[in-house]
C-alpha cells in the first residue's frame, strides 16, 4: 500500500485507539482497491480471506437459493461486512457486490483474528460493529414480519428523506430492483406500492421521489423507534 493509503486506512473508526503495532500488522498484507459498480467482491459459501471495510461507495449484500436472489442489506463508507465469518473462520453466508464505484480496504483474515485476540480496543470496536449488525437484523426481521408492503415502503421513504435533509425530495440511492429486494417484495409489487402512495401525494419519476405531505405519509407508516431508528 502507498504511504497516503496507509495514512487514510489508519483514520478508519475501526482502528481508533488500537495499538500501532496491531494496526501495522493488519495493514502489512492489506490492499486498498478501487472497484467499478456491479463487481462481486465475495461469494456465499466461500471461506473468508479478508475483512472488507468500505472506504468509499456502496456495497450490496445478497444471497441466492436455486433460481432466486434477494438483497440482505446495503453497506456504506466506514462499515465492514461479513465480519462474523472472518472472526469465526467460517464460510460466508451471503455474497457482496459493489452498487457504485467503490474503494475497499481488505485486511488479511488471519491478522484480524490475531489482533482481535490481542488488542482490547480493536476487540471492542469489532464487537460493537457486530452488535450493531445484529440489531439491524432484528429490526429488519420485525420490519418484514410485522408490516405490509405499503408500510415498509412508506417507512423507508421517511427514513431516506431524513437522511437526505428532510426536503421531501431525493434520488433513489440504488436501482429499484435492489430497493424491492431490500424491502422484501418483487419489483412489480414495488411498482404497485408506489402507485398506491399517490393519494398520499408521493410522486415517482424514474429515480426521483417527491412528496409534499410528510404527515400523511407518517400517519400511514406509523414509524417505530425499535425498527426505523438506525441509532437505537
Amino acid at each position: 500500500m502507498r504511504t497516503e493509503d496507509l495514512e487514510q486506512a489508519r483514520q478508519l473508526p475501526l482502528f481508533d485507539g488500537v495499538d500501532d503495532v496491531q494496526v501495522a500488522n493488519m495493514l502489512r498484507g492489506a490492499f486498498l482497491q478501487r472497484f467499478p459498480a456491479q463487481v462481486e467482491l465475495v461469494s456465499e459459501n466461500e471461506p473468508p480471506d479478508f475483512l472488507h471495510i468500505i472506504v468509499e461507495g456502496q456495497v450490496e449484500l445478497f444471497a441466492a437459493y436455486r433460481d432466486r436472489e434477494t438483497t440482505v442489506g446495503v453497506c456504506g463508507p466506514g462499515q465492514s461486512y461479513i465480519a462474523a465469518a472472518v472472526l469465526l473462520d467460517r464460510r460466508y453466508l451471503k455474497s457482496a457486490r459493489t452498487l457504485t464505484a467503490t474503494r475497499v480496504l481488505m485486511l488479511p483474515a488471519d491478522a484480524v483474528r490475531a489482533s482481535f485476540a490481542q488488542d482490547a480496543a480493536f476487540s471492542r470496536a469489532l464487537a460493537a460493529e457486530l452488535a450493531v449488525s445484529y440489531r439491524y437484523l432484528v429490526k429488519e426481521l420485525k420490519n418484514q414480519k410485522l408490516r405490509s408492503n405499503l408500510e415498509r415502503l412508506a417507512n423507508w421513504l421517511l427514513v431516506r428523506n431524513a437522511e437526505t435533509g428532510s426536503k421531501g425530495k431525493f434520488e433513489l440511492p440504488f436501482d429499484k430492483k435492489v430497493l424491492a429486494a431490500r424491502l422484501g417484495m418483487a419489483p412489480e409489487v414495488l411498482s404497485r406500492s408506489f402507485a398506491a402512495l399517490a393519494p398520499y401525494e408521493v410522486a415517482v419519476q424514474g429515480a426521483r421521489i417527491e412528496f409534499s405531505d410528510v404527515e400523511a405519509l407518517r400517519k400511514l407508516a406509523q414509524p417505530s423507534a425499535t425498527i426505523d431508528d438506525q441509532t437505537a
